[in-house]
């Protein structure tokens, strides 16, 4: 019965607390007791606000008793990333001259959430500046990955993808503007979801004293079951109160119900990011058997964009986006970097200081890049519903702290190939808006989990999910890490 609540869907969990098997507190105490157990040794959980927690089950449970159901996550535990505001709460992003920084007003995803009834009760880790595929920071220290404690679990959302993979929490919600959701998702065989851009409002996600969200960046469900990723995204996803002065959001539904009836394109590597056999392997696994299953795949006709170019456009646009966070000081030995550098190496820390340092003009460019290259994905579209692909190069890899990511490594392959590089997998879609699914789809021989990133055309994040949801049910579903069970 423990392990069945542990690693329960968060749908199915509000259906047995509105049945009354279970109480609101009772649910919240027991996931605190394996909070207390269990997070030691991940530091996956950085904050806890256990007294209002404890509060709000109380009334959630009284509210039940008189009928009344707030919404489809009734008492429903959960955490969310340390990025978003929750009032009374610190909201440091890792950084130390933020750490007293206790706001006021809830994140609007925080306020939505609240509004379906959920019960939250801590923050989870990230890397500084959300700028990691590993997560730790000076103030909270470094998060571990529930499958293996030597190896990371991920980042930026790497806090929230360790404690949903140990049992510690209901239901998470991630940011990602460069893999932050889908690239701890495959590091510790969960499910993520990066909608489609601006389809969920990001206020109250963002630096101290920040209003503007940045390009690219958009915030989204991470959760253990594929069914919960629809009722989380329907329940954040939507215009700001401004907006929704104006407009209303209507996701279109899916229009495949059967695997079957599905056409999907297949990129298992590319000579621009070279992806680990070991995730290949299990990439043509889930392909022959949605062969077998009777879905049209192709790995020969891909959207007509050329690889070694769209991995440069995002690096452009991405570095440009976050340039924002930069100091002055940061900003000028960018000035200076950007003058000896040359666009046409291939190298990502010349890439990085030359759009860092950018003027609005050429961004302008790489913007107009952006969208012929959108273009070429919507005329794919027409003749395919997804296309599956690696959400990274490896498994996780083991921790490595030392010196700045672009001079980190990992091995692909039995070569080192710097971490930034398969940043690709990353904005291949990312950077023309797209939504995408990353849903685990097996081990690797190393046993640890890998996931496939299924993507979808613009809008089209709920047949993103409902593939997701028929490979948990047909294929392969979320599996717990051993030692948390």
């Amino acid at each position: 019965m423990d392990q069945e609540l542990a690693f329960s869907s968060a749908k199915k969990l509000a259906a047995r607390l509105r049945r009354g098997s279970i109480g609101c507190l009772e649910l919240l105490d027991f996931y605190l007791a394996r909070v207390e157990r269990y997070n030691p040794a991940l530091n996956a959980i950085i904050a806890m606000d256990i007294d209002g927690a404890r509060k709000r089950a109380k009334a959630a449970d009284r509210a039940l008793r008189r009928g009344e159901v707030w919404g489809p996550l009734h008492g429903v535990p959960m955490t969310i990333k340390e990025s978003f505001d929750v009032a009374g709460m610190a909201t440091t992003w890792g950084l130390a001259q933020h750490q007293y920084n206790i706001v006021a007003k809830n994140a609007l995803a925080v306020d939505r959430l609240n509004a379906a009834g959920a019960v939250l009760f801590g923050k989870t880790n990230v890397p500084v500046m959300l700028g990691d595929w590993q997560t730790f920071n000076p103030l909270y220290g470094t998060t571990n990955n529930p499958w293996d404690l030597t190896r990371t679990p991920g980042g930026s959302s790497g806090g929230a993808a360790a404690a949903l993979a140990a049992g510690l929490t209901g239901l998470e919600t991630g940011s990602d503007i460069g893999a932050s959701i889908r690239n701890p998702a495959h590091y510790c065989g969960v499910y993520g979801h990066k909608p489609t851009f601006e389809v969920c409002s990001a206020v109250g996600q963002n630096l101290p004293g920040v209003l503007a969200n940045k390009d690219l960046n958009v915030i989204g469900p991470m959760v253990r079951h594929a069914e919960d990723l629809a009722l989380a995204l329907d329940v954040i996803a939507g215009p700001s109160e401004t907006d929704a002065r104006a407009w209303q959001l209507k996701l279109p539904k899916p229009k495949k119900t059967r695997l079957r009836d599905f056409r999907v394109g297949l990129l298992v590597t590319a000579e621009t990011a070279e992806v680990d056999e070991s995730i290949q392997r299990l990439l043509r696994k889930l392909a022959e058997f949605l062969v077998r299953s009777g879905v049209k795949v192709s790995d020969k006709d891909l959207p007509k964009i050329d690889l070694a170019a769209a991995h440069r456009i995002f690096i452009q646009l991405l570095r440009a986006a976050t340039s924002s966070s930069l100091s002055d000081e940061a900003f000028s030995r960018a000035q200076t970097a950007a003058r000896n550098s040359a666009l046409d190496n291939d190298d990502y820390y010349q890439w990085m200081t030359i759009a860092q340092a950018m003027p609005h003009r050429d961004w302008h460019a790489w913007n107009e890049h952006r969208l012929q290259m959108a273009a070429a994905w919507e005329d794919y579209f027409t003749q395919y519903d997804l296309l599956l692909c690696p959400a990274a190069a490896t498994t996780a890899f083991p921790h490595n702290q030392k010196g700045e990511r672009w001079e980190r490594v990992i091995t692909v392959n039995g070569k080192p190939q710097p971490t930034t590089t398969q940043m690709f997998w990353a904005g291949y879609s990312g950077m023309a808006y797209l939504p995408s699914t990353v849903a685990p789809i097996g081990l690797a021989e190393d046993g640890l989990p890998v996931g496939v990133q299924i993507i979808g055309p613009r809008y089209g994040d709920h047949t993103c999910i409902a593939f997701a949801q028929m490979l948990e049910k047909e294929y392969y579903p979320f599996t717990a890490p051993a030692g948390f069970t």
